[in-house]
């Protein structure tokens, strides 16, 4: 009887283990009618733009944090509000990668590896080159977020598509803002 007992115990056991190995091997493939093809140039597309989008959100809080200089409450105020609005983009493009069953981003180093976003590192940045260098980084990641939504008609991906335009149209606010900010202006304003 005990005997009995401990190989059914070892039996579930070893079933308990192997299901979990399982799971472990397991792709992360959702479920999706696009296809294989179509998971893979999208996820690809999307994780390039979720990494460009981490390391612009890094870029807009440093220059946010390290901001001086007589417009600086205006400038730091800005740039708080546009890195909030990049960080809040972070999480529906990954779970749209997520939804389509890609994988995405894992970590700082995958980051660091896809993004095409360039640092900056200086010690030191004058307030209108930390602006005119956000606006040109918003502006190409404007022209890339057209990119991918190509290839997402490409594949008939309406709902990436659909959420795409809506963060090209913030990012050329975030644009036109830094450009408009950056302006010299007379003592009118004008």
């Amino acid at each position: 009887m005990f005997s009995t007992e401990r190989t059914r115990v070892v039996k579930k056991s070893n079933t308990k283990r192997q299901d979990l190995e399982t799971r472990r091997r397991a792709p992360l493939a959702t479920p999706t009618d696009l296809k294989k093809a179509a998971t893979k140039d999208i996820a690809g597309a999307m994780n390039a733009i979720l990494a460009d989008v981490f390391a612009l959100y890094m870029k807009t809080k440093n220059f946010h944090w390290h901001m001086s200089g007589p417009h600086f409450r205006d400038y730091h105020l800005l740039l708080d509000e546009q890195a909030d609005q990049l960080y809040a983009m972070t999480d529906p493009i990954a779970e749209r990668i997520r939804k389509l069953g890609g994988s995405t981003l894992r970590s700082i180093g995958d980051i660091a590896r896809t993004q095409r976003v360039q640092d900056n590192d200086a010690q030191y940045v004058e307030p209108l080159d930390m602006l005119a260098e956000l606006r040109e980084d918003n502006k190409t990641l404007a022209a890339r977020f057209r990119q991918v939504h190509n290839v997402c008609d490409e594949h008939h991906d309406i709902a990436t598509a659909s959420l795409i335009e809506v963060w090209i149209d913030e990012t050329e606010r975030r644009t036109w803002f830094l450009f408009e900010a950056s302006r010299n202006a007379d003592s009118s304003g004008h």
